[in-house]
């Protein structure tokens, strides 16, 4: 078993600024640490967590991977990652969240961990097609009006507009562009998000395997983990 990230350098105060890890994180983690030996079996170069927050999840994955799981990376990936084994790419609106992220790597002795402050993959894409190995994204899942979408401070984390899909519907069309050929894909929605509908979404729009792999009940909500690969 792979400890959960220690998070004691970010102060109360701090989650004001930034989303707290909560059962929706854990859920995510648990599904990382489930499939441990297949993500090590990969050996994944390019790693990449849209809406980073703390950074615990990346920071958990990058302890799955460990530096001796390091692939040989492919020749388009050698001319963007010269001399580095790999890297955990990270991505979130919010600026705090970015260095929060960064820092919580390196108290957890990640020194991989590379935030990119923009919207989803708008900062790294199409220099990045196909080349992330592990996409993790739990997002704003939480049913709001349209307006409340779209802010960069801590209602970014949560805001998720009609159906609480609208940011989730803006990423699932880019998946197949941005998954490398045996690529994994870990997203988290809650009932609310219709995760039945996203996996139909996925198979039959976007021609990707898609499942649900994972689930648990959090106070009122139902979470779940969906699974996508080519």
């Amino acid at each position: 078993m792979i400890a959960t990230p220690d998070l004691s350098h970010i102060k109360r105060e701090d989650y004001e600024k930034v989303y707290e890890p909560s059962e929706d994180t854990f859920l995510l983690l648990d599904a990382l640490e489930d499939d441990e030996k297949l993500i090590q079996q990969l050996k994944p170069c390019v790693c990449l967590e849209i809406g980073s927050g703390s950074g615990c999840v990346t920071t958990l994955l990058a302890k799955i991977v460990g530096n001796k799981n390091a692939g040989k990376l492919v020749a388009d990936k050698e001319a963007i990652f010269a001399n580095i084994q790999q890297v955990f790419l990270t991505t979130d609106l919010n600026e705090f969240a970015c260095e929060t992220t960064r820092q919580t790597g390196l108290h957890n002795g990640i020194t991989q961990i590379e935030p990119v402050r923009t919207s989803l993959v708008d900062g790294i894409m199409p220099r990045l097609k196909n080349c992330i190995d592990i996409l993790c994204f739990n997002p704003p899942y939480v049913v709001t009006t349209h307006e409340e979408v779209g802010s960069c401070g801590i209602e970014a984390s949560w805001a998720g507009g009609i159906d609480g899909r609208e940011v989730i519907d803006q990423l699932l069309p880019l998946v197949k562009d941005i998954l490398s050929p045996n690529g994994i894909f870990y997203l988290l929605l809650i009932n609310e998000n219709k995760p039945d509908q996203v996996v139909q979404l996925m198979k039959e729009v976007y021609r990707m395997d898609a499942k649900i792999i994972m689930e648990r009940r959090a106070g009122r909500e139902k979470q779940f983990i969906v699974k996508i690969t080519h």
